[in-house]
Parts: C-alpha cells; structure tokens; sequence
C-alpha cells in the first residue's frame, strides 16, 4: 500500500473516494463540512433524509456529489462530538474501508485523521489507519480451489493533515502501521492454514524464508535429536505420540549491536487433540489455532524486520503436533525438563506449559534484556477475560505495566492476572517436583506459575491468548493478536516513537 499526506481540503482532492465523519446532532467533521460546503449542503441534506447516520460503524458511500473532485464521498458515523476515541476512530476507518472495497475505488483520502481524538497524535491516526485499512483488505484464499475472486483495487491511502509539520510524523505512522500490519496478516495466514499443511517443520520453513536475503535476521532450526541432546525431555514428551517431528524454531534480527535482546516465546502446538487426554468433538477443528503463539512470535519478527527497528529480538518457537498413539505419553507419566526439574503429566492436554519451559530454559542463553511467552494456553483465560482481552502475567511489575500500556496504546488490550506462592501450591505433586496441572480453580493463574518455575532470575512475562488469538462462529479465523501489542513494546523501547 502507497501512503500519502495532504493538507488540501477534501472537496479539492481527485481521488476516488473521500472518508469523512458525521457526529450526532447533524454536527459535521472537518472534511465533512468542507465537502457540504462545496455541494452546497449535501451531507445536511442525506442526514435529514435518513441516508446517513452519525452511528459508529455506520458508513454510506455517496456518488455525484455536485461541487467537489472526488467521485465518491464515505460517509462515517462518529458518535457525539468530543468523544471520540482510538478504538472509535479504528471503527469508523474499517467501517469506511468496508465499505470502499466493495467499489472500484483505487485511492483514498482519510480526512477523520484531521478530528480530534482521544489521546491520538498525527503518527497514531495514520498508523490506525494503515492497520485498519490492511486488516479490511486481508483475505485467506490459500486453500480456495478454482477461479479465486479479484481483491479490491485498492492501493493508495492518503492522510489528511492539518498541517505541514505533522507529514513526518504521519509518514512515519504509516509506515510502522504497514509494518505491524505485514506481521498481523502473517499470523493469520499461519493460524488460518489448516494443520496438514501448517506442520512444526511448515512454520520452520516459513521462518528459514523470512530470514532470506535479510542480513540482519537469521533462522535456525533445532531437530529432535539436537534437542534431546540438549535434555528437553519435557517438550518431546508432547511430541511423542505424531509421527511429525518437533521443531525449535530460533530466529534472530540483530538491529542494535550488542544490546542484550528481547526474546518472545511462542507457543507452536499446530494440532492439539488433548494427547491420550483427547479432548471433545465439538469444534476440536479449532485446535488448528494452538499455534497462534508461534504464529504472534513469527509475525511479530516479520513486523520488526520490515520496520528496520533498531533492536536486537530473538524469537523462539518450541513447534509440536500433539496427537494420541500407543508412543504417546500418558497420564502419571514423569518427564524431565531441560532445566532438571521433574514434571508429573497429570492432563496430557495441558501440554503447551510442557513445550513452553523447555523452550524458556534454552531462551536463558541469549541474556534477555525481558523475555515474554505467548501461548492460547488455558480455557480458563477465555473464562476471566472473555474474547476481549490478552492474559498478562508476569514476574516483574515494571514489566506487566510496560505490556499492558503497550495494548492500550496500540489498541490491542490485555489485563493483569496475578501469580503467588498461593496458586503455585496447588501444582504440588506426590511423585515428582511438580504436576502439569493444579485442579480447575484458578487454572490461567496456575498455568502461569508452572511457567514461572522455570523462569528465576529472568525479566519475564506471560501472555495467555487463548480468547484473543481467534474468532469462532460465522468469522472463524486467527486475529493476528498479539502482534500489534508486542510491537509496541518493541517500538517503545528501541525509541523510534515521535
């Protein structure tokens, strides 16, 4: 996608389609009253009528608005006057973008980038646009067979600016906001694939590709005989049962010379039956999205890469099929960590704890400035906090706060959940150092505590997106979450935020 900024009005601009916004009590935006005014009051005319609402994610694409260049007019809804806010400005631009798709339109004008928003500077609102606009534009047509229908045309977004000093910044939002948005569609592309093509050795293909004529990023990839040398008896018990063997995926981007490196850890379990735990029929096809941990992580190091941020960030991706079979591991089986400790494998459904702090043992090696695991790890998780909002757990209060305010900024949220020696009693086990499960209560928390057993010393943190990850029903697909919280993260500390 081109970007542009302009500080022509909206009736001058010869695009094929203007967005403006509409507030209740037939109050104008900037762009919208601009446009009135040069067709002589034709959006006053369409709100008396009926034909445009100030509702949010309400859109109405007008055609042969007499008095200005553009050859359609979008029209959103933006609810009441002074209220508007990120999450409100993102619903408006889908909403339009929506809308514009299912025209001809090849160039836009955005003008709600010129209304007053929340909290939000010229650099956000461009950068809310180029997510918004992408994630609109995003289609998974991989596995469609036959002829496959045309994409929108779409290819050029301007942003509308008050003016000329804030293009630099508006510029640049775009261009991280294209760079998130790379990562996003990435992450749903891997979490869309069904998991007979999306196998722990596809996600180590797709990451040995990302690191292809990129000097600054290198992939390599651990087989089972490597990590069995290495003690990681704990992930390859989860392994045991599929003829796919595991992978650990380790990708670095060296950006900063020799910076200690933020590592993610993402959870890559590409089908999850629950193991000899097997879990129920019902929606099980879902257990495709058991990746989406790796597919965030993987995403995330696209996003950086094409961003060019100067940070060092290592992403490591413990990928496993867990599947049931006479190899499998069974229930009361007693597995050894590459750390040393001993795990009693009460539920073998319980299993992404199992490959994760293997995984964030080897992660050790790196010196981590902060390392962060992202996992759909607990059912309980979607219990607390619903479809809305990303589990945080972590072992350093500075940190849990950097990610939260991180999710609220780029309009990716996420919540506190604590850890305690409270809930990490309750994974106390008779036979072995600890078990891979503590009993229905509180099972996000405890999830988060076993990790944290194998994280002392570490500035670590824990992200359960097992609500957030993807959507069921009708629009049945990966949401590309986390990526646009971790890149925050990442864009805050590596100080490119103007």
């Amino acid at each position: 996608m081109k970007y542009f900024t302009t500080t022509s009005k909206a009736s001058r601009r010869a695009v094929d389609c203007v967005i403006v916004g509409v507030y209740t009590r037939s109050r104008l935006g900037v762009g919208a009253e601009d446009v009135d005014a040069a067709s002589k009051g034709e959006i006053t005319k369409r709100i008396k009528s009926g034909d445009v609402s100030a509702s949010i994610g309400h859109c109405e694409i007008l055609t042969n608005v007499p008095g200005i260049k553009a050859d359609r007019v979008a029209v959103v809804g933006l609810g009441k006057s002074g209220k508007l806010t990120a999450t409100g400005f993102k619903k408006a631009v889908t909403a339009a973008a929506q809308a514009i798709t299912r025209t001809k339109a090849k160039s836009v004008l955005n003008c709600l980038t010129l209304e007053p928003v929340d909290s939000s500077s010229a650099y956000y609102l461009a950068r809310h646009t180029a997510e918004s606009v992408n994630d609109v534009l995003y289609r998974f047509t991989q596995m469609k067979s036959g002829r496959k229908k045309k994409g929108s045309p779409l290819s050029s977004v301007g942003l509308a600016i008050a003016k000329r000093g804030d293009a630099a910044k508006a510029m640049r939002g775009a261009e991280h906001g294209e760079g998130i948005a790379t990562g996003v569609s990435l992450a749903r592309e891997l979490g869309n694939l069904p998991a007979n093509v999306c196998t722990p050795s596809y996600l180590a293909r797709t990451a040995k590709k990302l690191a292809t004529g990129k000097g600054k990023l290198t992939t390599k990839v651990l087989s089972e005989a490597e990590m069995k040398r290495l003690g990681m008896g704990s992930l390859l018990s989860v392994s045991a049962g599929s003829a796919e063997p595991a992978k650990l995926i380790v990708m670095q981007y060296k950006g900063a010379g020799s910076d200690q490196p933020v590592v993610l850890v993402g959870k890559g379990v590409t089908f999850d039956t629950g193991g000899i735990s097997l879990k129920p029929g019902p929606a099980m096809d879902e257990m495709k999205f058991d990746m989406c941990g790796a597919a965030g992580v993987i995403g995330t190091m696209a996003a950086v890469a094409k961003m060019k941020l100067p940070i060092n960030l290592t992403v490591v991706v413990p990928a496993v099929e867990n599947m049931p079979s006479s190899t499998a591991t069974k229930p009361g089986d007693i597995v050894k960590s590459m750390s040393g400790q001993t795990i009693e494998v009460l539920n073998t459904d319980a299993e992404g704890r199992l490959i994760l702090c293997d995984a964030l043992t080897y992660s050790r090696r790196f010196k981590p400035a902060a390392i962060i695991d992202v996992a759909t790890l607990t059912g309980a998780c979607v219990v607390a906090l619903g479809a809305h909002r990303t589990g945080i757990m972590s072992n350093s209060e500075e940190l849990r706060e950097e990610i939260f305010a991180a999710g609220e900024t780029a309009e990716d949220r996420g919540w506190p959940l604590p850890l305690g020696e409270e809930y990490a009693a309750q994974l106390k086990s008779n036979f072995a150092d600890m078990a891979n499960i503590g009993g229905p209560g509180g099972g996000a928390v405890t999830a988060g505590c076993f990790l944290g057993k194998f994280t002392d010393g570490l500035n670590w943190a824990h992200l359960d997106i097992a609500g957030t990850a993807w959507k069921s029903g009708a629009k049945k697909g990966a949401s590309g979450r986390p990526v646009p919280m971790l890149s925050q993260v990442l864009l805050a500390r590596c100080g490119v935020l103007p």
